[in-house]
């Protein structure tokens, strides 16, 4: 049995789906598994056209302004536009796509006021997790972060800006876990989507790169001699980095000639 979606409701198409399984695993057919609902392939389709149109965004191969047009990014997926639809619903909510009124979605720009409204949340969060952490990472916790700066350092090594950004979370990953405060894990997780972008836009800078491996030994050397204040201090100066050089990337772009979309570098 399939599941009926109206594309045109105002209700979002991953709730009409909760709400139309949630009668059918009701029914007595289904508790004998006569019904099969193409909820997991719908949702396989949704988690591709998502990650798919994520990445591209982040590399830049869709660039900022490019209008996203459903029908040809169905095609080019092998989808329906069900998933694409949704899926850019879904990344407007990270921030990387903008939908304006009666023109349709379109890659959001990059700029200094989202920097550093995001920036703002993340150097509050930061510096509370890093003061938990001080004094709650366990001796296992700190081999591990030593263990994801050794990864971080490969990433540089190997030049490769997508997995350099990988390994940076993974680094701070294992601080927001020591704090043993699964709320402020969370938060932070739900930040680190809208994170992503400027991230990136930080290591594309390849003179930064060995500087960010010093701040992370910074970070990491007060963390394991408990040193709360010092600690803190390195965090703030690693973020504080981060909006500096970007700030600048984004005054630079917003300098340069206007070129189409598929024209850029």
């Amino acid at each position: 049995m399939k599941l009926q979606l109206d594309p045109n409701s105002s209700k979002p198409l991953h709730q009409q789906a909760e709400d139309l399984l949630r009668q059918m695993i009701q029914q007595e057919e289904y508790r004998k598994g006569k019904l099969l609902p193409n909820e997991v392939e719908l949702s396989k389709e949704l988690n591709i056209s998502r990650n798919t149109l994520r990445q591209a965004i982040l590399k830049g191969e869709l660039a900022p302004g490019e209008r996203l047009m459903e029908i040809q990014l169905a095609e080019k997926l092998g989808v329906s536009r069900t998933p694409i639809r949704e899926a850019i619903r879904k990344l407007e909510l990270e921030g990387l796509v903008l939908m304006i009124p009666r023109k349709g979605a379109e890659v959001a720009k990059i700029s200094e006021k989202s920097l550093r409204d995001v920036l703002e949340v993340r150097r509050s969060l930061e510096e509370l997790a890093i003061e938990l952490a001080c004094q709650r990472m366990s001796e296992d916790d700190m081999a591990e972060l030593e263990r994801m700066q050794g990864n971080f350092k490969s990433a540089i090594d190997r030049g490769e800006a997508m997995s350099i950004a990988q390994s940076d979370e993974q680094y701070h990953d294992v601080i927001y876990q020591g704090t043993r405060n699964d709320k402020l894990v969370q938060m932070l997780g739900n930040l680190r989507e809208q994170m992503y972008r400027y991230r990136l836009e930080y290591i594309k800078d390849e003179d930064k790169r060995q500087v960010l491996l010093v701040e992370h030994e910074h970070i990491l050397n007060a963390l394991k001699n408990r040193n709360i204040a010092e600690a803190k201090k390195a965090a703030r100066e690693h973020i504080d980095n981060q909006e500096i050089t970007v700030s600048r990337n984004i005054k630079e772009q917003e300098q340069e000639p206007a070129v189409p979309a598929r024209g850029r570098k």
